[in-house]
């Protein structure tokens, strides 16, 4: 077997990030799917493919929440907890040969941190945008973007329109924005190590002293 590991929502400041591995021996047997960077994809078309790749690949999920994150800064990298979660995957799959979307600026090095965490051996390729290069990696890509995308949806749910999760989103920021205004603190799900947390608590903070 070999196989493909990528993540979905490592820059967001809400919600997990997701990590997924596909694996397959045959390569012919997704061909035909017409798989692609899931960024690409409609959220419609990445949910049909999704539904086809569990039926056709051996696949394995690491959930990291935001106190998980939050939590392992304080005393590891963010990349070092991406290869963590990557080598639980590609461990969780036993493949001979393993791709992976490299998350560090230094794809030989984010090989070499997740090879040194496997405990059997396994040929570890780690490439930036291999999610473009390795179909394998582009289906672990949909998979892990579905099941992101699924998790933003319940929190949707539970707190109302957060935006996409991402400090880019306006509507996310807002969201934060107005939380932090009433609750003083920032919501469960809200990765309160980012800068946009921070400097919302922060500018909160002052306001309050202010009308103090």
């Amino acid at each position: 077997m070999f196989c493909g590991v990528d993540e979905a929502g490592k820059g967001a400041v809400l919600g997990p990030m997701v990590v997924a591995a596909a694996g397959i021996v045959d390569s012919s047997i997704i061909d035909p799917i017409g798989i692609r960077d899931s960024k690409q994809l409609s959220p419609r078309r990445r949910e049909e493919i999704y539904t086809i790749l569990i039926s056709a690949c051996e696949y394995h999920v690491v959930y990291i929440s935001p106190e998980e994150i939050d939590s392992s800064l304080p005393v590891e990298s963010l990349n070092l907890v991406v290869a963590r979660a990557h080598a639980a995957c590609v461990a969780a799959l036993s493949p001979r040969t393993a791709y992976l979307d490299a998350c560090d600026v230094n794809a030989a090095r984010f090989a070499d941190t997740v090879l040194h965490l496997l405990k059997t051996p396994c040929e570890i390729i780690a490439e930036h945008r291999a999610d473009n290069s390795y179909m394998i990696v582009g289906a672990a890509s949909i998979i892990a973007k579905v099941l992101r995308d699924r998790s933003i949806q319940e929190l949707r749910e539970e707190y109302g329109d957060i935006g996409s999760g991402y400090p880019s989103d306006k509507k996310t920021v807002q969201f934060l924005k107005d939380y932090i205004r009433e609750y003083a603190a920032p919501p469960p799900c809200a990765r309160k190590s980012w800068k946009t947390v921070s400097g919302l608590l922060s500018a909160q903070n002052q306001s309050s002293l202010f009308d103090f």
